[in-house]
């Protein structure tokens, strides 16, 4: 079974004037779907692969045949990565975090506003292509702020994420040019945090959260 781009939850212009749909059409039809056919390409003649979701995949990365893994750890992380993001955004006129996850981040960062501070800061000083997350760590069960590079999933590291910002030049150069640090302002205006609180819930829950 070979993956699929899933539909862009809302229209291209949807999230302006923080993005504009120009950089989303781009982004979701192409950069997106670039992803996924290689991901499928990699694993034409590898039928046992079949049937495993993105996240086991990804997961089990080690069970990947060698000569592949590096193009389906870059292209499935890709697509994963992608799959989230597109969730996790929607215009949210200034709204912040509410209960649990509100209390989570409070708790984890000591505010909001050093929650924010802190993820901005870790995109800013990201060398090069890649992702800013906040994730819940497995072991302990707190929130951690951490850049991957290029297209590496959390998923490599059996961790689960509320919540990923693409600060690969394509999510962005558009509308912000060289300038990362106000897209990562902007971007707190698209944040769903009812999605994030329900990703947390789940995650909290034992359930698959991508």
């Amino acid at each position: 079974m070979a993956y699929r781009l899933p539909p862009l939850p809302y229209a291209y212009d949807a999230l302006e004037p923080y993005i504009d749909a120009q950089t989303m059409h781009l982004h979701h039809d192409k950069h997106h779907q670039a992803y996924i056919d290689n991901l499928n390409a990699a694993l034409k003649d590898y039928p046992q692969f079949d049937n495993l979701t993105i996240e086991e995949l990804l997961r089990h990365i080690d069970d990947v045949p060698e000569r592949i893994r590096t193009v389906v750890r870059n292209q499935g992380g890709g697509h994963a990565n992608h799959q989230l993001f597109w969730k996790i955004l929607r215009r949210n006129d200034g709204a912040r975090p509410t209960g649990d996850l509100a209390a989570a981040i409070e708790d984890n960062f000591g505010s909001f506003e050093q929650f924010q501070a802190t993820f901005e800061e870790t995109g800013l000083k990201h060398f090069g292509s890649g992702w800013v997350f906040l994730v819940v760590d497995p072991a302990s069960g707190k929130l951690q702020v951490f850049s991957r590079p290029n297209q590496d999933s959390v998923l490599l590291e059996h961790k689960a994420a509320l919540l990923a910002n693409d600060i690969w030049e394509h999510a962005y150069y558009l509308k912000y040019q060289n300038r990362r640090a106000d897209y990562l302002r902007a971007w707190w205006n698209i944040v769903d945090w009812d999605v994030v609180a329900r990703r947390l819930e789940g995650i909290r829950a034992g359930k698959s959260q991508l």
